[in-house]
């Protein structure tokens, strides 16, 4: 039995039916073909599935769709405008913050939520945010220096 879903996903209202027990990060790479948003662990334990829920971090492998009804989500294809790069993903891109690029949407989007949290998050707060993101290819020193910048360029 499905039931009446409405959300807005990544500025643009999105009405349907769900299943009452879909997660958001199947709601996201199925019908809506956002597979930016990656499935990692399933456990919520890597962040690969990472977006922003009314402007907050949330990992979509541990939510339910309908716990998203009414809310404003941000996938990563959600940050460029047009062909120009969101200031947090030019950061990475610069400062080689990716290296495979499995984690980095993820990555991204945590980072851009810290923007709306702290004004100017020293260097253990960027990590202390970045905590429930896994990157294998141990790429943490770029990423850092990535987000700083990302940061700095987002307030500017």
């Amino acid at each position: 039995m499905k039931i009446p879903f409405s959300l807005t996903v990544n500025g643009k209202p999105v009405s349907t039916e769900i299943e009452p027990r879909a997660l958001l990060v199947e709601f996201l790479r199925g019908p809506l073909q956002l597979t930016g948003t990656h499935v990692g662990c399933d456990t919520a334990q890597c962040g690969a599935c990472t977006v922003l829920v009314d402007g907050k971090p949330m990992k979509s492998c541990n939510m339910l769709a309908i716990q998203a009804q009414g809310a404003n989500v941000t996938t990563i294809e959600g940050l460029a405008q047009g062909d120009a790069l969101h200031p947090m993903q030019a950061a990475f891109r610069k400062h080689h913050g990716l290296q495979c690029g499995f984690c980095t949407p993820g990555m991204v989007l945590s980072a851009v939520g810290l923007a709306g949290q702290v004004k100017q998050p020293s260097e253990a707060q960027i990590r202390e945010a970045l905590d429930g993101n896994f990157c294998r290819c141990t790429g943490y020193h770029n990423i850092v220096k990535a987000v700083q910048e990302g940061l700095a360029d987002m307030t500017a």
